[in-house]
């Protein structure tokens, strides 16, 4: 739609800025214009408007960071039909959409954007003059919404009070049918053949809009009024409040007064927040359309540029280009996994489908079934890699394709559904796209989450199933049935069905192995959300039999386990500190229940997590494994180096990658303990330098990515993967996996400098720190060999931007700090002179940041007394290190290292 009047942003709203009168002649000659241009029957969707009210309510609704966000269009935004199968009927038809001003909130905000009084616009406002001029122009009015008695008795107003009024008629539907995508287009075909001009849609927000979005434009109407309780009004089963009252921005006070259970939430609860948004976010627009979707709709086929199958119903090779690759992790699936197959099957009729299965070492004659299907890629993993851990080798397959879906192999997909899926992706340029789930009932499975915060842990943990219409901030599970009648942008949905966009699944890479099973999801379902939108899609319909992994008390402890994990990756240490308390919370109000018993004690104690499920280190012998090497220098390191090399030493037999294990100036047994493993390379070197020892291990290989890896530092498979992974990628240098600080039995100095040091922003996205950094062969070209310095990690560090650098989300590779005061000091002294060296006017390549940078990132760290604590022991500790350096040395520097940790 294009008008000149002026608009404001409220919240993420347009808002158009009427008075009475030019709103009700816009709306009116809409409506005339449309009629004029032949009989309703035959009109198509671009001439339909909607008009709709924004309140708080409203901006709640629809507005920035709603749950309904991006739903609805404005009149910058023209829109084709929210659902599918409204959009095949339709033609995708355009819509057209205003936005009127409601709400004393809103209005005082448009007042002190532009400068001048705006009018509130209620529908019950409007709805007198409309009514009015529609009898005067001869336009019908047809009334959809509003209980059937509530309706004889609108019939009869009307009658009595607008006798010239062309009424078209009366429509109840009850929630159900609302809901339900064929009894809508019903619903939209029976008021199209009504020949209605003007359709009065009185549902309550967000129904009405909602469904003025998906069918709207089947309805035949040229105008949709969404006026919420209009249809009570006009019948006089409920009163309106006195003029003064609205006039002083009090009329919900007055509602509240007349049903306060049915509007309490909604005024108390739901509606503050949007008070706050409108506050912080308003601004007046160009008077101009801008960004305006003018264009002839698409009749194009519904999923243009999708390969064709060139042999329906079988799977296409791994040479050959797919629309989609279908990644499937099976363990133990033998009941379920032919059902799955013969519904891909289905579906590879008219698209070009993948399949790879990526079996986690099934006894139970899975992977003999799959042999029967010649066209599925399978992958037989020699142990249970896990749910992350069987997709990162399937990725391997995913080939040449414009989309990945991750399925579970307990699920049947119904006709249709993958395309409904590209369909929804081509539409919104959603990054993932998730599809309605059903139960084995039929009945739709509560598949759609919010993001995990402490606030709805909490509500989680008191009210668990039950109270669902609570807000949203206190639950995690989206109850709310409207949810699954509409697409719309979500946070997350439960993993078992992920469609991801092909460009988006490259870039985020392997999912972490961490969480083995349950929040790997959550996790993957973050990072994409930094690159896209996340979109729900009803017309995609799954069912899910809900076998999966199984259930049992490991399993059941095992999800709350990695919900805290979850927490810990993703926040500071005492959030998730209170995250635990409050999982563990959950449990212990729920102790008696056969499935918590013995959860509490699990999951408060985290000396059990270790027996947990977890994946194995075999990672399939290797053969799905990226190579790469991983150089380890090492002086003296016989106690440690065993079980650094212990989960590398698999994948260096099977000839996955190299190990390489440069002693250097070795007088133990350093040397023995990495022979006594197959696979590994040993170099020996009389020289004591670490730089010494990694050019040698460097000349001695032509093989790349490389992982530079302190010798009492453990990675596992998981993290190595992830990071090979990444520096195979065009374009990528340098990385490291994400590492955690392990203070177990430091002192208190000890802990509370470490604990300084990780808030810095520095910590947290530097190649040094880790005891390990990786470089593709364009990043290890950045430099001729190592020089002799004693912050190797500095070194390579400074040879790369901030952009370059990628800390790969792994499970955390643990440093082990300092126990004592001593030992933490002179790391410090061996840290602060390789820094000095890096300064020396003969120093090569970039210069480290300067000392008052880092002073800047720990003030910056400071939050309360606490961490202000945590930051005078950091700068006290550092300040003596760097005094003890200036000092003229008595003796030849010695390499500290610290023996306590050992």
């Amino acid at each position: 739609m294009s008008n000149t009047v002026p608009r404001v942003d409220l919240g993420g709203i347009v808002v158009d800025l009427h008075t009475s009168t030019s709103a009700v002649d816009t709306i009116i000659d809409h409506a005339r214009s449309a009629q004029r241009s032949g009989p309703p029957s035959d009109r198509h969707s671009p001439a339909a408007l909607s008009v709709v009210s924004a309140n708080l309510d409203h901006i709640v609704q629809f507005g920035n960071d709603s749950r309904w966000q991006g739903a609805l269009g404005d009149s910058l935004q023209p829109t084709v039909p929210l659902h599918l199968a409204s959009e095949a009927r339709a033609g995708q038809g355009q819509m057209d959409w205003l936005t009127l001003l409601d709400g004393a909130p809103l209005v005082a905000q448009a007042r002190r954007v532009t400068g001048r009084s705006w009018p509130r616009l209620a529908g019950s406002d409007l709805i007198g003059p409309l009514l009015d001029a529609a009898e005067r122009e001869g336009l019908s009015v047809g009334f959809l919404g509003g209980a059937p008695q509530v309706q004889a008795q609108l019939a009869q107003s009307l009658r009595d009070a607008r006798p010239g009024l062309q009424v078209a008629g009366f429509w109840a539907p009850a929630r159900e049918q609302l809901e339900d995508a064929e009894q809508s287009l019903r619903l939209a075909e029976q008021v199209r053949a009504s020949d209605t001009d003007i359709l009065v849609v009185g549902l309550g927000k967000p129904r009405q809009e909602l469904w003025m979005a998906s069918y709207g434009s089947l309805t035949g109407a040229s105008v949709l009024l969404a006026f919420g309780a209009v249809v009570d009004f006009l019948a006089g089963t409920v009163t309106r409040s006195p003029r003064w009252v609205a006039d002083n921005g009090l009329e919900w006070a007055w509602r509240l007064a007349l049903e306060p259970r049915r509007l309490a939430q909604r005024y108390l609860v739901d509606d503050p927040p949007g008070l706050v948004r409108i506050l912080r976010e308003r601004e007046l627009l160009d008077p101009e359309p801008r960004n305006t979707l003018s264009s002839e709709p698409d009749k194009s086929d519904a999923l243009p540029g999708f390969p064709a199958n060139p042999q329906p119903e079988r799977f296409v090779p791994l040479e050959a280009p797919a629309a989609v690759s279908v990644l499937v992790v099976t363990y133990n699936n033998a009941d379920s996994i032919e059902e799955l197959i013969d519904s891909l099957r289905g579906e590879a009729r008219s698209l070009a489908l993948r399949v790879v299965v990526s079996d986690n070492g099934s006894a139970d004659g899975t992977t003999e079934l799959l042999r029967q299907h010649p066209d599925v890629l399978l992958l037989e993993n020699r142990a249970n890699l896990g749910y992350a851990g069987g997709i990162n080798v399937a990725r391997s397959l995913r080939g040449d394709c414009q989309a990945v879906l991750v399925l579970n192999p307990d699920m049947t997909v119904s006709p249709g559904a993958i395309g409904n899926m590209l369909a929804r992706q081509r539409r919104s340029g959603a990054a993932v796209v998730v599809p309605r789930l059903l139960e084995p009932d039929g009945r739709t499975y509560q598949s759609l989450r919010r993001e995990p915060s402490l606030s709805r842990a909490l509500g989680d943990a008191v009210f668990g199933s039950k109270l669902p219409a609570r807000p949203g901030w206190s639950t995690e599970i989206e109850f709310n049935t409207e949810s699954y009648a509409h697409p719309h942008r979500v946070h997350w949905a439960t993993g078992a069905a992920v469609l991801i966009d092909a460009a988006v699944e490259e870039q985020l890479g392997a999912w972490d192995e961490q969480f083995f099973l349950y929040s790997e999801e959550t996790d993957y379902f973050r990072r994409a959300r930094q690159l896209g939108d996340v979109w729900y899609e009803p017309s995609a319909v799954m069912t899910h039999q809900m076998g999966g992994s199984g259930t049992s008390l490991s399993l059941n402890a095992l999800m709350a386990v990695n919900r805290v994990r979850y927490a810990r990756k993703h926040h500071t240490a005492s959030y998730a500190s209170a995250y635990h308390a409050t999982v563990a919370l959950h449990h212990l109000a729920r102790r008696r229940k056969p499935e918590h018993r013995g959860l509490f004690g699990t999951v408060a104690a985290e000396s059990r997590w270790a027996a947990l499920p977890s994946g194995t280190q075999s990672h399939d012998g290797g053969e799905n494994f990226p190579h790469g090497v991983v150089i380890i220098p090492a002086h003296n390191e016989a106690t440690v180096l065993a079980r650094t090399l212990a989960p590398l030493a698999p994948l260096a037999a099977a000839g996955a990658i190299e190990v390489i294990v440069a002693c250097n100036g070795c007088t133990d047994a350093t040397a023995e303990v990495a022979r006594g493993f197959d696979g590994v390379q040993v170099l020996e070197s009389p020289i004591p330098s670490k730089v010494a020892a990694l050019n040698l291990a460097d000349a001695a290989t032509q093989s790349y990515p490389r992982l530079y890896l302190d010798a009492d530092i453990q990675v596992t498979p998981a993290a190595l993967r992830m990071t090979f992974e990444y520096l195979r990628r065009p374009g990528a240098v340098a990385a490291r996996p994400a590492f955690e600080y392990d203070t177990t039995g430091a002192s208190t100095l000890v802990r509370a400098f470490y604990r300084a040091r990780r808030r810095m922003p520095s910590t947290n996205s530097a190649l040094w720190g880790a005891g390990a950094y990786a470089l593709s062969e364009e990043g290890r070209a950045r430099f001729a060999e190592f020089p002799a310095l004693t912050a190797d990690d500095l070194f390579v560090d400074l040879q790369f931007s901030d952009a370059e650098k990628q800390i790969v989300p792994s499970i955390p590779v643990k440093v082990a700090t300092p126990r004592t005061l001593v030992s933490l000091l002179g790391i410090l002294r061996r840290n602060y002179r390789g820094q000095d060296e890096l300064v020396a006017p003969d120093a090569p390549g970039p210069r480290p940041k300067s000392t008052k940078g880092t002073a800047t990132e720990l003030l910056r760290s400071i939050g309360g007394p606490r961490t202000a604590a945590d930051a005078l022991a950091y700068a006290s500790l550092v300040a003596w290190a760097r005094l003890r350096n200036r000092k003229p040395a008595t003796t030849a520097h010695v390499w500290e290292r610290d023996n306590s940790s050992r």
